[in-house]
């Protein structure tokens, strides 16, 4: 349950085709989860922020997202985190990275700025008061710009069964390979009522935050918007769920099958 933010963000990522599109999001979009642990005990809430910025004197999109324990599991493990990154509002390549958190009293304040040009991360650990620059890989993403940029390119009609995509993200002082598979289209039932789904597999490095490298699911709306519907993780204990509840700001009509 720490990691309620980091999975939302992570396994919020969906590709299916380098073609440029009409652009999936907008300022103003927002979207809320709802954490369960074993389907019924409620474990937090995270939210996902958009807003239109200015980052020395280039015009980014301004994304916010917050992670916090909510219920009983607060009690005794409270976690508040938030993410911020600012990225081209065309080409979605991340120019700062920030990531601020509190995990049951671990906590982390590092900021990132990327140096596209010459491929380095500037890592400032607030913390621990250290800087480092750190190479990167071309055409790097940060945790947060990763799903936007990969969700604006998704290409619903060529999308075939078994299709895998790759990005590289760098995260802390560290570049992870990232890969995703689509498994088909599913229709599901939400809080909105049932709606046709991208059925997607991210694979994970095991053994930082997940037990298994195929431990995760990702249900995303098949629309113009590829709004993350559902994410399930299968811990060695239980399961981690995140469940869309709310959202407002979308950029293009949200299909609905059937309404509740």
């Amino acid at each position: 349950m720490k990691k309620l933010l980091l999975i939302i963000l992570t396994f919020g990522v969906v590709q299916a085709s380098v073609a440029q599109q009409e652009q999936a999001f907008g300022d103003g979009e927002w979207f809320k989860f709802k954490m369960s642990y074993s389907g019924f005990l409620k474990a937090g809430n995270a939210t996902l922020t958009v807003k239109d910025s200015k980052l020395d004197d280039k015009e980014v999109y301004h994304v916010v997202g917050k992670g916090w324990t909510t219920g009983m599991i607060k009690w005794f493990f409270k976690v508040k985190d938030r993410y911020e990154s600012y990225f081209d509002k065309t080409t979605i390549m991340p120019y700062k990275f920030v990531r601020n958190i509190d995990e049951g009293g671990h906590t982390k304040n590092i900021e990132i700025d990327f140096d596209h040009q010459h491929q380095k991360a500037h890592v400032n650990n607030k913390k621990h008061k250290t800087k480092k620059v750190i190479d990167t890989k071309p055409n790097i993403q940060d945790m947060v710009s990763t799903y936007y940029y990969l969700r604006n390119k998704i290409n619903i009609n060529t999308l075939k069964v078994g299709d895998e995509f790759k990005v590289d993200m760098f995260f802390d002082e560290e570049t992870y390979g990232f890969k995703l598979q689509y498994l088909g289209v599913e229709t599901i039932d939400t809080d909105f009522g049932e709606i046709v789904a991208l059925k997607f597999r991210p694979y994970v490095m095991a053994g930082r935050v997940f037990k298994e490298e195929e431990s995760l699911t990702l249900w995303v709306s098949k629309d113009k918007n590829k709004v993350p519907l559902r994410i399930k993780a299968d811990l060695a204990v239980g399961s981690l769920r995140a469940d869309l509840e709310a959202f407002k700001g979308l950029k293009h009509p949200f299909q609905i099958v059937v309404n509740n």
